[in-house]
């Protein structure tokens, strides 16, 4: 780096100080840190004196010790300088080559904090040479409080590239050497902390953090372990934390930022994640540390469980590996062409057997060429191959059961739908026939695509169980539809039997009106209801959808019903009715001949027999109620809560509203009545056009014998001539007839005004008397609760 980068004992990151640089660290920084051990494996003996120098001799227990762990180039350095404020050298990122050898040692700034920074793994420098990789991995694992484990993102998922063969070796081995010691001091612990670079934030950390806790428990299960320690877990040694940083350069402003949080992690005692917990402390005063660390190298470097394989080993795995990897690329070719189709959603046709022959051949081909290399290499590596082409098939698998599954449901839809179709069908045995063939053509297939008989993850009987359960749930959903349609039809049936029936009873109001449509509901319903149940058998109901079925039946046949009796009584109906009856009974006499009113006639007594007869039918029409008991019918459900209509057809609003409305037509009804006698009354007599012809005769004369009068006529005369040559007789006539039609109506009017003035007066207070004492009793309706 160009400069160095320090940290502040608060966590605030100052500004790079650009002093002069020399192989990209401080000149004068030499002192700050030490190699305790080289890339010869060599432990320092200046490690004590260096304590002392950093002034941590005389602090006893008052200080902590924390190591980085990685691949090379991850930045570990880096991390280190900016969490703790050391000095520990960089990489030049125009070269990526390795900066840090052996192990490294520094004090953080401000701070009583050993930090170790221990060389990458994988390194190409160090090439195939993984001695050294394993045991300073092991010594930072035992010594320090604190193990930071720096892998970028990509890396997470991993087996080599997350370090996880390494640590696999790494925990092993230190079980064997101090898992019992571990054991003995239970509080005793090692917190292993993920940093997790380049975090894009596309997977969630937490993803990232279940991938590694599964991969650590996954090796963890697979060491060889103490016969007294078996039963121990990955827990009872180590806690694990992780968190993540973003790119150094692509998100620098926010990295920097993450960084000073992650800082306060180790220096803030009050937070809830601080790291160096009196657990994890290795209870080994600082003046000791240097003795306490050169005697874990010791056992470190004595220790045969980390020494290389063997050549004949390495040789195995070589070949075995390589020969693994040709039947393994064999092997994919063949399987590539199915997987397309079975993710498009198609079964494959004869999987089963091209899976286990593509198998077969894979094993065959590896066992033929790696057989006559090392055993227990050719084993392990054949049954690596093995979970390598089960991994593969096994989506095959997977996915050709959920497409046999979708088919299956899809095929079982369709038959079903085919059998509705069918008169007379069962629908108990429609559904119980594309059952069978729907698991029958599922279970064929399933059974066909097994790989390995007897495996655990070959077993289809679970998808199988799913597949009864959807088909259970589909054929529940088609009888209910069916059901439903049933119903829908019987309601249909059950309008057009009662509309002609209840439309004429309520046409023709009488006293058995209700009866007769309650008889005929109550008929049709039960023939509804016995359809209902007749059908009802062959869909395999249970009672309960029977009664639900049957109660929505009736409530629907009850408001078909109130439906068509409200239709019937509408105002405009209602009224209609009730002038009709009206005009029948005030209008014909006994024998249904119309009446022609005369002045001696009992109009009076007529018009409030009829006026009165009609106005009960109002109370009539007012609520369902038969004269028989038996007929009584309660609608179902009726109550507060309910939509379905009661008994009641008016309100009493609605009665008083109507019995108004009525009686201004009926006093209609009786004044024209009344009307007609005074026409009559005023009707001219004929004798008196003879009495005009009498007594006009002398003035007739007197015009045909005077000169003057008769000259008159006879221009009459001559202009009627001229008029009828001319074609205008037609037009005069029309005007004179106009002329004299309206002279005789206005003469007519004023007689009949004048001769009916005084019996028009006496009709008038007749009918305020009638209006103010003719009050009809009124039924008061009980308001619904």
């Amino acid at each position: 780096m160009p400069a160095t980068e320090v940290l502040a004992s608060n966590g605030a990151l100052p500004t790079p100080l650009p002093l002069p640089t020399l192989n990209g660290h401080n000149s004068n920084s030499t002192s700050d840190r030490l190699q305790i051990i080289n890339d010869q494996k060599q432990f320092t003996s200046s490690l004590n004196d260096q304590i002392s120098a950093w002034s941590l001799h005389d602090v006893g227990f008052d200080y902590n010790l924390v190591a980085v762990f990685g691949s090379q180039s991850t930045g570990k350095s880096t991390l280190l300088n900016r969490l703790f404020g050391t000095n520990f050298d960089v990489m030049d990122e125009t070269k990526r080559q390795q900066t840090t050898k052996g192990i490294w040692m520094c004090r953080g700034r401000d701070m009583n904090v050993l930090v170790m920074d221990v060389e990458g793994t994988d390194g190409r420098e160090r090439g195939e040479d993984q001695d050294f990789e394993r045991k300073s991995a092991l010594f930072s694992l035992a010594s320090s409080e604190v193990l930071i484990v720096n892998l970028w993102e990509h890396q997470v998922g991993l087996y080599q590239g997350a370090n996880m063969g390494l640590l696999k070796t790494v925990f092993e081995v230190n079980l064997g050497l101090f898992g019992k010691k571990s054991q003995d001091s239970a509080s005793q612990r090692t917190l292993l902390l993920f940093v997790i670079r380049d975090h894009i934030g596309t997977t969630p950390l937490a993803n990232l953090q279940a991938t590694l806790t599964a991969d650590l428990n996954r090796i963890w299960d697979t060491l060889s372990k103490p016969a007294e320690l078996q039963d121990r877990k990955l827990t009872d040694y180590f806690d694990l934390s992780f968190t993540a940083l973003p790119h150094k350069i692509l998100a620098a402003d926010k990295f920097e930022s993450d960084v000073r949080t992650l800082r306060g992690r180790f220096t803030d005692k009050s937070r809830d994640d601080f790291v160096f917990k009196s657990a994890y402390h290795k209870r080994i005063p600082a003046d000791g540390v240097a003795f306490y660390m050169e005697g874990i190298w010791e056992q470190v470097q004595s220790n045969k469980d980390l020494d290389l394989p063997t050549q004949q080993e390495l040789l195995a795995q070589f070949r075995c590996d390589e020969i693994s990897a040709g039947a393994l690329a064999e092997f994919n070719e063949q399987a590539k062409p199915q997987k397309r189709p079975i993710e498009a959603g198609n079964v494959a046709i004869g999987l089963g057997e091209m899976m286990r022959s593509w198998r077969s051949q894979a094993l065959s081909r590896y066992d033929r060429d790696a057989s006559r290399y090392h055993q227990g290499v050719y084993k392990r590596k054949r049954a690596d191959l093995t979970g390598t082409l089960d991994s593969t098939l096994l989506p095959l698998f997977v996915g050709q059961l959920k497409n046999l599954h979708k088919v299956a449901l899809v095929s079982f839809k369709a038959e079903v739908v085919a059998g509705l179709k069918v008169d007379g069908y069962n629908f108990a045995d429609v559904v119980g026939k594309a059952r069978a063939a729907a698991e029958a053509r599922f279970s064929d297939g399933a059974r066909e695509a097994v790989v390995t008989e007897g495996d655990a993850a070959w077993q289809w009987e679970e998808e199988l169980r799913l597949l009864r359960e959807e088909v259970r749930s589909v054929a529940d959903i088609l009888r209910k539809d069916e059901t439903k349609k049933m119903i829908n039809t019987i309601e249909r049936n059950f309008k057009k039997q009662i509309a002609e029936p209840v439309d004429l009873q309520l046409s023709k109001p009488s006293p058995e009106m209700w009866d007769n449509v309650l008889r005929t509901y109550k008929g049709s319903l039960a023939k509804s209801e016995g359809s209902y149940l007749t059908k009802a058998r062959s869909f395999d109901c249970t009672d309960e959808e029977n009664d639900e079925a049957l109660t929505t039946l009736r409530q629907r046949a009850w408001a078909a019903l109130r439906a068509k009796v409200d239709e019937q009584t509408v105002d405009a109906a209602i009224l209609t009715k009730l002038r009709a009856y009206f005009e029948e009974q005030f209008r014909y006499d006994e024998q249904g001949v119309p009446r022609v009113w005369k002045p001696d006639d009992d109009i009076d007594g007529a018009y409030k027999k009829a006026k009165d007869a009609t106005l009960e039918l109002i109370d009539l029409y007012a609520e369902i109620v038969p004269n028989d008991s038996e007929l009584e019918y309660t609608p179902p459900e009726e109550g507060e809560d309910s939509n379905v209509p009661g008994l009641i057809v008016f309100s009493e609003t609605k009665m008083i509203e109507l019995g108004a409305r009525f009686r201004r037509e009926a006093d209609a009804h009786y004044v024209e009545a009344k009307r007609s006698t005074v026409a009559s009354i005023a009707q001219i007599p004929y004798w008196i056009y003879g009495v005009l012809v009498v007594l006009g005769w002398n003035e007739a004369m007197l015009v045909l014998f005077n000169p003057l009068y008769f000259t008159m006529l006879l221009l009459l005369a001559a202009g009627a001539w001229i008029i009828v040559q001319l074609n205008l007789a037609g037009p005069l006539m029309h005007v004179g007839g106009s002329i004299a039609l309206e002279v005789k109506r206005q003469a007519e009017t004023r007689m009949r005004e004048h001769f009916s003035e005084p019996l028009r007066a006496q009709v008038k207070a007749a009918i305020e008397e009638e209006e103010e004492n003719a009050r009809p009793a009124r039924r008061r309706v009980p308001e619904p609760l």
